[in-house]
């Protein structure tokens, strides 16, 4: 509801806060700060790790990283300003950096 180009998941899996920046980032530099970008996603649930070569027990963990649960369908970035190839290029580049399988999409299709 943003954009004209997208950045949509078709798998599931867990998108981490640095996994979102790495891939806006790659965008960024492939457009050379041309266009708009929307981040879609925010990671809201913490996970929880405790330390190493500690025994079980002693309360839960700490907060070590957050993550955004990702379901087949759902649109992660969006982008306009820029030419469709440009667009595809910049995904592809994101899409990299992603941990599950994602798919380009037009204003048509969103």
């Amino acid at each position: 509801s943003f954009g004209t180009y997208g950045l949509k998941s078709v798998g599931r899996g867990r998108m981490t806060a640095r996994q979102i920046e790495a891939a806006r980032r790659a965008m960024t530099r492939a457009v050379k700060r041309q266009g708009k970008i929307w981040i879609r996603v925010f990671p809201d649930k913490p996970i929880t790790e405790k330390p190493l070569e500690v025994r079980q027990g002693k309360g839960k963990g700490n907060v070590e990283y957050w993550v955004c649960q990702i379901q087949p369908g759902r649109v992660l970035y969006e982008m306009e300003g820029v030419p469709e190839s440009l667009a595809r290029e910049a995904f592809a580049l994101a899409a990299a950096k992603l941990p599950f399988k994602t798919t380009f999409v037009t204003r048509t299709v969103m």
